[in-house]
């Protein structure tokens, strides 16, 4: 039977229970066990799918097509397996699961409460994963701060279980913060005592205590928090700062949580951590050959975790390419046609990220066409790739009001237009094209050089689609559909033959990118950015040998 490891957080929000639940995660995967990480949510939304990335940050889509939180992508990046529905679990699904079986007459007429029954739908989800025997260890992060009206019901159903499993079949991390006052030089532990009194409250005790620190901890703090949180002074572990996040996994084995866990988990077979990947990763990511500038054009840009799953992508092509992406935010709503030279100039490429809505499209499109134009290596991602066929629409072959259905709906060209199937769609969650679809990539062409195949699968997270009865419009005058689904024919990639590096895409291929499998259209994009960059650069020495000799 699995055992099963609970993460909560105290103190504030933000601290990181999703990375160190995964390094944590890959640690124990690292030592040969079969783990999984599933994350509970407190709030009220059946899922992230209708928020608002400002509110929430990215929504990831999983490969059974469940739109999450973005968390389960720092999962998935980490351990290298997917995730499914199963893995996101919100307030919002478990009451409307409850209330759907009242519905329907399945408590026989009784009182429907919080506890137990609640609480039960809690517990059943979070052992679901365990039922098939597919995995040793599943963690299961609890999401909000501890003392949050929200998530009283999760906790408690954790209280629960801890009498109800085996004791050394469940076991609770707790991550707090250590605060360090400048002013008085100090690090602060009363923040934490109180996080683990309010815990300890509702009868959860923790096993192990994380603390987040800015200045490392010393023995005497360690005690200290040991004593007043009621922990052996070696369960409470050290995680400081750091560079970036995959450095994690290594500083927590530093500190030995796998081995404590273990420990507490009474799992006595296991083998040393097979981290050789992973540390020949970090070591290209800290020492970079050489530097790229990648332009991301979007419009959630003042919340980096909008683009998390991009951006993370970019980190793995560039230590794949040895080296460093520097990227420049640019916001779409301010790009004219009088400033793009300014605000796109110096870099070495261009990526147009997704999004929806019509804010920022006309900044987008004239973003596209710099590119296209300038040689630019450019790369669009859903809507960046309908963008870059509007402007081609408009620009090359002269159908100056083209544009999507989205935005325009009386546009006398709608070269994107919403499918068919979604046109009768009222409600908002859950009703895209969401999930893996298979993709069959034409020979010769630059996404089969990428690939390295013809069949490919990738993520959806769409309503709107290349208009094909455009298509051989757009390819009699040099815009090739190089991609497309083989079940209904509708368009996946575009490209530009004639152009140095100029590819979109209808999927989300960031969504499986991983550390030891980076996405191959982020690594040939950073490739391309990378020559682009030597390039230019041999053009400006060239002058100047041209003057000493």
């Amino acid at each position: 039977m699995a055992k099963f490891i609970f993460v909560t957080g105290g103190v504030t929000s933000s601290l990181g229970k999703g990375i160190i639940a995964a390094s944590l995660a890959k640690l124990l995967q690292a030592r040969g066990l079969r783990v999984t990480i599933q994350k509970f949510d407190p709030y009220i939304n059946v899922d992230p799918g209708t928020l608002n990335p400002y509110e929430h940050g990215e929504c990831y889509v999983t490969e059974d097509g469940a739109e999450t939180d973005l968390d389960l992508g720092h999962y998935e990046r980490f351990l290298g397996i997917y995730t499914s529905q199963a893995n996101n679990v919100t307030t919002g699904r478990i009451y409307q699961t409850v209330i759907n079986k009242e519905r329907a007459g399945d408590f026989l007429g009784k009182t429907v409460q919080v506890v137990p029954h609640i609480t039960d739908e809690i517990k059943r989800r979070m052992l679901l994963l365990g039922e098939n025997n597919d995995y040793d260890i599943i963690l299961t992060e609890i999401g909000g701060t501890v003392g949050d009206i929200e998530s009283l019901p999760f906790i408690e159903a954790v209280r629960q279980l801890q009498w109800e499993l085996p004791e050394e079949d469940l076991m609770v991390v707790h991550l707090t913060l250590i605060p360090y006052l400048k002013a008085a030089k100090e690090l602060k532990t009363k923040p934490t005592q109180h996080s683990v009194k309010m815990l300890s409250e509702t009868g959860v005790h923790p096993d192990i205590i994380v603390c987040r620190t800015e200045e490392p901890l010393n023995d005497d703090i360690k005690r200290k928090i040991g004593l007043f949180c009621n922990v052996k002074p070696e369960a409470v572990i050290e995680a400081m700062d750091a560079s970036t996040i995959y450095e994690v996994p290594l500083l927590m084995l530093r500190e030995k949580l796998d081995l404590i866990c273990l420990k507490k988990l009474d799992i006595k077979h296991y083998s040393e951590p097979v981290l050789d990947k992973w540390i020949g990763f970090l070591d290209k990511l800290k020492y970079p050959r050489s530097k790229v500038t990648v332009g991301l054009i979007g419009k959630y840009i003042e919340l980096q975790d909008a683009y998390k799953s991009i951006l993370e992508s970019f980190v793995h092509a560039g230590a794949i390419n040895e080296v460093k992406v520097q990227v420049v935010n640019v916001h779409s709503e301010f790009i004219t046609s009088e400033n793009v030279s300014e605000k796109l100039e110096g870099l070495d490429g261009l990526l147009v990220a997704p999004g929806f809505g019509h804010r920022g499209i006309e900044g987008k499109i004239i973003a596209v066409q710099y590119a296209r134009e300038k040689g630019l290596p450019f790369f669009g991602i859903c809507l960046g790739m309908q963008m870059a066929v509007i402007e081609y629409a408009r620009n090359i072959l002269g159908l100056k009001d083209a544009h999507s259905t989205e935005m325009d709906t009386n546009t006398q060209h709608a070269v994107i237009n919403m499918m068919e199937e979604q046109k009768k769609i009222r409600m908002m969650g859950g009703t895209m094209r969401l999930g893996t679809y298979p993709c069959e990539i034409k020979p010769g062409t630059l996404a089969n050089r990428i690939y390295g195949t013809t069949h490919i699968s990738e993520r959806h997270r769409h309503r709107y689609e290349f208009n094909s009865d455009y298509l051989e419009q757009f390819e009699t005058n040099g815009m090739i559909a190089s991609g497309s689904n083989p079940e209904t024919g509708l368009v996946e990639i575009i490209e530009i033959p004639s152009h140095p590096f100029f590819i979109g895409v209808q999927y989300h291929p960031e969504l499986k990118s991983t550390v030891e499998k980076p996405a191959p259209l982020f690594v040939s994009f950073i490739d391309a950015a990378k020559k682009y960059n030597e390039k230019k650069s041999s053009f400006k020495t060239a002058p100047l040998q041209d003057a000493l000799i």
